[in-house]
Order: structure tokens, then sequence, then C-alpha cells
């Protein structure tokens, strides 16, 4: 039998951000083979030990030791991390994250290629060629047609009371700038921009809602102007006045050309976010992801992995980025690290190339991912052997997942379907 099954004790500390569940910080007696079940039994029973019986409340806690989620016993836990049993462990603990639960999933006619939220408002992106606005209760609000081949990818640009503006970007090598009027229920192709020699997979807008960056399959970045009816438009100094009036007769878009062009990518580009105001993050199949001041048009660093690239995502309150790979794993990268590595840890659980992956607005420690092999997941960084939550009920790969409405996680993929799962946020302290 092992000795520590036998009765072996160590003393742990209890320490809590949350003041409302703090108890004493002195030290107590808890058995080494304990683990995050019997530990919140504990904290409970602390909790309600002078509570009249109808006031006992029974929260789940998940636990930190140095820096780690808690998955395993203590003893096993420390003996993995190199800590010593005779000292006194400081154990953090803080209320569990619930379980999401489903919300429902949105029929479309083909592959849900991407998705991504903005307050009550949900935008998709489908390879039956269309863009659909819903609400977060699941209406279809309108579908927006004008591309000739599938939709790779979908971003808001900005919404201003009944009227939006969106992007899209699309397998026919163009990006279209839309304006959306909800109180008419009319949408317009303003801007095709064109540029990209083969499909267009990728695409971000900037915090300011003026510059739209584009990621394409013929290995180059784009920036545009999000701005409508700029002077940016090659097509309205060049055509004579017959030609605009029978342009908008027709109600077709005006052709935009790129502002800048980042060349430095050897094979396609399958992800790209804005890092900071003027930094362009981008991820290749070429096994790099490469940071461009988009100022000067000038790479800045590139961040080399061994396998493809599929999705990178980063977290605005921590700053670190998180990359969706094809050898299954997601990596945490560190963009502004001086200490060799740049990978801070891996997460590993998926058996399918894992291609989306997106933070939480409001938890830093948090995100999602979907894979290949049919699953979605639910993330803390510090528990990197395991997610927090597998969710079902998707039929086929998963291809693209958005947090941006903190309380919705969204899913999409080849079953044809945006499957929606409410998670009840808890805000860290």
């Amino acid at each position: 039998m092992d000795p520590k099954s036998a009765g072996s004790y160590l003393q742990a500390r209890f320490v809590t951000k949350d003041l409302k569940f703090a108890v004493p910080e002195s030290p107590f007696s808890v058995p080494e083979n304990v683990g995050p079940q019997e530990l919140s039994a504990l904290i409970n029973k602390l909790l309600n030990e002078e509570k009249a019986e109808e006031d006992v409340q029974q929260i789940d806690f998940d636990f930190l030791i140095d820096g780690e989620l808690l998955r395993v016993s203590v003893s096993n836990h420390m003996e993995e991390k190199g800590i010593s049993s005779e000292t006194v462990v400081e154990i953090e603990y803080f209320e569990k994250h619930p379980a999401p639960t489903p919300e429902g999933s949105l029929l479309h006619d083909d592959w849900v290629s991407s998705v991504q939220g903005l307050k009550d408002r949900i935008i998709t992106g489908s390879y039956d060629n269309t863009v659909r606005m819903w609400n977060t209760q699941g209406e279809n609000l309108m579908t927006l047609s004008y591309h000739s081949d599938p939709v790779k990818c979908v971003s808001w640009i900005k919404k201003d009371g009944e009227t939006s503006l969106l992007v899209s970007g699309s397998h026919d090598q163009t990006l279209v700038i839309w304006e959306v009027n909800e109180e008419k229920q009319t949408y317009q192709a303003l801007h095709s921009c064109r540029g990209h020699a083969r499909s267009v997979d990728t695409v971000a807008v900037d915090k300011s809602g003026t510059k739209i960056c584009s990621g394409s399959f013929d290995s180059m970045i784009k920036i545009w102007s999000a701005v409508p009816g700029t002077t940016e438009d090659k097509s309205e100094r060049i055509e004579d006045q017959h030609k605009k009036k029978i342009r908008s007769e027709k109600n077709q878009p005006l052709t935009r050309t790129p502002l800048l062009t980042l060349d430095g990518h050897r094979e396609a580009v399958s992800s790209v976010l804005w890092y900071k105001n003027n930094e362009v993050c981008s991820a290749s199949w070429d096994h790099t992801i490469q940071l461009w001041d988009v100022e000067s048009g000038v790479q800045k660093s590139t961040l080399t992995g061994t396998k493809v690239f599929l999705s990178i995502a980063n977290s605005e309150s921590c700053g670190l980025l998180a990359s969706g790979n094809a050898d299954r794993h997601i990596r945490i990268w560190d963009p502004r690290s001086s200490e060799g590595t740049v990978v801070k840890s891996s997460l590993s659980h998926h058996n399918g190339w894992v291609t989306t992956v997106d933070w939480s607005r409001v938890n830093p420690n948090q995100l999602i991912s979907g894979s290949y092999d049919q699953t979605f997941k639910l993330w803390d960084i510090r528990s990197p052997k395991a997610p927090l939550y597998n969710m079902s009920g998707l039929g086929d790969k998963v291809l693209t997942v958005n947090w941006n409405i903190p309380e919705l996680l969204l899913f999409g993929g080849a079953d044809n379907c945006l499957h929606v799962f409410r998670s009840a946020e808890i805000i860290p302290r």
C-alpha cells in the first residue's frame, strides 16, 4: 500500500481573492491524497460552520497550486511540480466555472466557415456563398448575397444603431464591405476589394474601424481602408460619370484596391489579427507567426513553429497569443518574451487539426478551441493537460469559434450549423 494513502497529512494554507469566500489563513492539516472535490467540500464546511441550515450554500471551487489547476491528488500534484511536502503549501481557490449549456443550433445551407458576435448580433459566413446576420435569440435577420464562391471569413467593422458595416472574404478572391440597415431590412455591397490572387481565408478589422487586414492562400497580407466612399477607390477616380450612373443603377459595389501589401510568408496565410494599433500578426502554413508594422510595412519579428499554423487569437488583457496547429496542439505564446523560447505552454487534448481558437474577453486565463476531431473545448491555460469542458453536438469537423459575446460560445462547422452554448461567465478577481 502507498504510505501516503494510509493517512499522511500535510500543512496547507487556503487563500482567495474573492473576499466573500475567505476562510482563516492559518494552516490546516489535510490528507495528502485529497483532490479538488474533497478540498471543495472542506472549504464549504469552513464557510458554513456558523450558518443556520437554511442559509447553507454549496459552492464548487477550483484550486491552484504553484500557478496550475489541481486535477489530481495534492500529493501527486506537488510531486509533479517538485514542491516539498515538508513546507506549508499555499492553495488558492475560486468559484469553479460552471459547465456551458447548449442553447440551440442555427441551420445553414452549407458549411459554416466563420462567425463573429457583437453585442446582441451575430454574423456568419458560409460555403453557400452568403453572409447571414442573426440576433442572439437565433432569428435570421438578413442573408447577404454577392460573393460567387464560398465565404471563408467575416468581421464586424462597426455597428451604429440600426446601421452596420461588415466585411467578408471569399474563395472568389475578393473582400466585400457591406452596409446593413436593419430598420429598412436592406443591405448593400458597398465595395469589392480586389488584389488577392487566391482565396481570402482570414480578415480582421482594427479597433478604430478604419482599416481591414486580410490574409490569403496566395501567401499575401493586404491592408485596406474600411471607410466607405473614400478616395481609395480607383473606380471612382477613373470611371466617367456615365459609367458611375450605370454602376449606381445596378447597385454594383465600387472596386477598392489595397493600401499596402505585406509580403513575407512562403505559404498560405491562415489567420490574421491586429495585435496593437499599428501592428498586425499573421499565421501561416509555412510554420511561422509574423508580426508586422503597418505604418512602415516592415516585418518586426517571427515566431517559428514545427507544424502548420491554422489559427491564432490574442488576449488583450494578458498580451498572450494562442495558436491552433496541425499537430493537434494549442500553444500559448508571449511575443514580448526575451527569455529565449516564447512558447509558454501547450494545451493537449484534441485528436485532430486544431482549426480555430479564441480567447475569453473577460477572463485572461480562458479560451475555446475547435478541431477536425469534431469537438470543441473550453480551456483554462492553468490546466494544460485537460480542458475545463468538452462540448458535444457537432456532427462534423469544427471550422470556426468565437467568444466576442462573453455569455455565448459560438461554434460552426461542416455539419452546416452554428452551435450556441451559454456560458455563466465568472469574472476573475
